[in-house]
């Protein structure tokens, strides 16, 4: 994240850049300067998560309660002193960044089996140095700055420019994050996330005039400087024999070099007297190594200029293209708002960017060739809907819904899995007929036949996958009683019943329509859960009745515990099993988000919130004593409330897979099969919805090849087999 090498060059070799800054006696000046105007600081979320998850816990699935408890007092301390926070988070993933998107969630993968090979050894939690954060932290940070009443905005493009395009516009009192792409940025001053002291407000403040000053540079050379030292854009690797020659000049006439930060002195340096000498005599790819990455540098040098900025370094010729890649950006919540970028990336208007590096691109030299501009073309047409969505998405009201409807593609980061326990399939899987559901819903427009509907692009971690290329997965039919509705009468139709067919479709994308009499008998703060216990226990055929007990139990008493009850749970070893089973029920929850904001919000986004339903710790505690064969009288403690609330559920959910011919037993019943297998007595683990079942490939759902494999709307049926699962 950021420019590469930066962050330690300011830290070893120029600290005098950063300056103690305190919040309130900012906020005071603000508001003496600015009679009447509250001052504001724009925050990166994203930047953010780590240093807002103070929980100890963090492999059982997450510590939600007390993780909301810690955003709350995160902005009450900062409402105190009378500062507004604006929240963005990142909306999408660039097209260009998807390399670098890529290369770390295989680098995470690796950390993810680090900490699955230490909790088997130890049966322990890792120390905070292996810390990774919990499956869904991003997209449930959102919603619960958004319940606390923050103003909350999801970006459509990564989300560092539309910070620093809205902290300038804004006048805000700066940024608050850790990304030294805002050092670069010439926008409002930039504090450090990693240095706040919450109790004191205080922080560090990186000065980028400073820096400058430091370097010998001026404001507008911190972009070339950022993409020669590479970037999310450029990649560190493109001018890497440029560095080596321009440090090869610098440590030639310097005595008493430090190697810490030389780079960034060197290829500074090289700017200064070089460069800038014949600065107008010449165009910038005369006098750099430029070479087949030309039209990525200049898109790396353009993607730091904000709404009305310039570069010297970009020709007259070049700043139409240079602008091409800025997005729309909506500087208020309001998406009626005329405070935008001029370009825009939007889908329903977007320009071809004659700077990429598509092989398809057909302008050889983009700075002397004039660009071409063309519609592209979404996955709906009816724009008032994508409008809609483009403004809930933005307000960060749904999830993927706006991803799906304009761009066909969506991605998930990695998940808390053991890539090495084939008895339980990765999330990416399980919830696979959910999504297709849903894009049969959003892309379908009422069609019966779905083959001429395009596939969804998927860039979903899971083991094995490298990610070269995207799954490509097609929707999936789905029966609604009394048909299927339009986006148009889920979204907008206000008339009395609408909500019932909201809730008839969002049961349908789960495939659980014929459950719904139980469900609507059970109490609401339950029924979202109910429904994703019998979707995940129809579906995964190795989940056991003290699996089963274990989510219960925990959901039903996390109905009593404060967070600091939550914080005294001691666990007596850790599960790796159960650490899984957390991270598959809370991506579970992520799904819900999804499926709800796709159908027109039918149920309270609260009911399913972590926070309300989930808790890693105590699930965990309650899934080591189920293993144990503890009474449900103990699981639940020897409440008696919250045992008929136990006992309700588990019938509804016994009940609903029985009548999908899935009988939940206990794991004694089991006999275990090789390689640490379990198999049931009967079909196999998971059930799958390709054109031709995984099992009928001859292949166990883990030995699937990744990556842009077609997956076609068929039944779903689960393994024979010949999936490796005895019968």
């Amino acid at each position: 994240m950021g420019v590469r090498g930066l962050q330690g060059f300011v830290g070893s070799t120029c600290p005098h850049i950063c300056t103690v800054v305190n919040f309130k006696e900012l906020a005071e000046q603000h508001q003496s300067k600015h009679p009447g105007c509250s001052p504001s600081v724009v925050v990166d979320a994203l930047c953010c998560l780590r240093y807002w998850y103070t929980p100890e816990s963090w492999v059982c699935g997450g510590q939600w309660k007390e993780y909301f408890a810690v955003l709350r007092n995160f902005v009450r301390t900062f409402t105190a002193v009378g500062i507004k926070l604006i929240f963005f988070f990142d909306g999408m993933v660039e097209q260009g960044k998807r390399d670098v998107w890529v290369k770390r969630r295989l680098k995470n993968n690796r950390e993810i089996a680090r900490i699955f090979h230490y909790i088997k050894s130890h049966r322990e939690q890792p120390g905070r140095n292996m810390f990774f954060i919990p499956s869904g932290l991003a997209i449930f940070t959102r919603l619960a700055l958004k319940a606390l009443g923050q103003e909350t905005l999801c970006s459509l493009r990564e989300a560092d420019y539309e910070v620093a395009s809205y902290g300038l516009q804004s006048h805000c009192l700066g940024i608050l994050g850790e990304d030294t792409d805002y050092l670069v940025y010439d926008t409002c001053p930039y504090f450090s996330i990693s240095e706040l002291c919450l109790d004191s407000l205080s922080t560090i403040m990186l000065c980028r005039e400073k820096l400058c000053e430091s370097l010998g540079l001026r404001l507008a050379d911190l972009p070339l400087l950022a993409c020669l030292l590479g970037n999310d854009v450029v990649p560190e690797g493109a001018f890497e024999v440029f560095r080596h020659r321009c440090l090869a000049s610098y440590t030639a006439i310097k005595e008493n070099w430090d190697r810490r930060g030389s780079a960034v002195l060197a290829v500074a340096d090289h700017i200064a007297k070089v460069l800038r000498v014949h600065q107008g005599e010449k165009k910038l790819e005369e006098m750099l190594p430029l070479g087949p990455n030309k039209a990525l540098f200049y898109k790396g040098m353009a993607s730091y200029l904000l709404p009305g900025q310039q570069s010297p370094w970009i020709s007259q010729k070049a700043k139409v293209i240079a602008t091409l890649d800025k997005p729309v950006v909506f500087m208020s919540s309001d998406p009626e708002s005329k405070q935008e970028v001029p370009m825009s990336t939007d889908p329903e208007f977007k320009q071809e960017d004659p700077m990429s590096t598509d092989p398809e691109t057909k302008q050889e030299d983009p700075i002397n060739t004039k660009p071409e501009i063309k519609q592209q073309v979404t996955m709906v047409s009816d724009t008032e809907i994508l409008k809609v969505a483009r403004a809930r998405h933005v307000q960060a009201e749904s999830y993927l819904v706006y991803n799906i409807m304009s761009r066909g593609e969506i991605e998930c980061s990695n998940t808390l899995e053991d890539a090495l326990d084939q008895a339980l399939p990765s999330q990416a899987f399980v919830y696979r007929p959910v999504r297709q559901r849903v894009y049969c819903l959003l892309l379908a427009e009422g069609r019966d036949d779905l083959s001429s509907s395009p596939p969804v692009q998927e860039w979903f971690v899971y083991a094995g996958n490298p990610l070269r290329h995207p799954d490509l997965v097609r929707p999936l039919q789905m029966t609604v009683p009394g048909g299927m509705p339009s986006l148009r009468q889920l979204w907008l139709n206000q008339e009395p019943g609408t909500q019932v067919r909201r809730v008839d479709v969002l049961l349908a994308c789960f495939d659980l329509f014929s459950s719904r009499e139980e469900l609507q008998a059970v109490e609401s703060a339950f029924q979202a859960l109910c429904c994703l216990l019998i979707y995940l226990f129809v579906q995964v055929d190795t989940l056991s009745l003290e699996d089963l007990h274990a989510f219960i139990a925990q959901a039903v008493c996390l109905q009593g515990k404060s967070a600091a009850q939550l914080e005294d749970v001691q666990l007596d070893y850790i599960d790796s099993r159960a650490v899984q089973l957390g991270s598959l029920l809370v991506r579970g929850l992520t799904m819900l988000v999804l499926v709800n904001s796709a159908c027109g919000f039918p149920w309270r986004t609260s009911d399913f919130m972590p926070w309300n339903v989930f808790d890693g710790k105590l699930f965990h505690e309650k899934y080591l004593q189920s293993e144990k064969g503890c009474s449900t009288e103990a699981l639940v403690e020897q409440n008696r409330s919250w045992l008929a609330t136990f006992q309700q559920l588990k019938s509804v959910v016994c009940k609903a897979c029985q009548r999908e011919d899935r009988r939940i037993v206990n794991r004694q019943l089991w006999r275990p099969h090789q390689s640490g297998r379990w198999g049931r007595q009967g079909p196999g683990s998971h059930r799958t919805s390709s054109g031709q079942s995984r099992s009928g490939q001859g292949q166990h759902w883990r030995d699937q090849g990744p990556g842009n494999r077609q997956y076609e709307p068929d039944t779903w049926r689960r393994h024979s087999s010949s999936s490796g699962w005895s019968n």
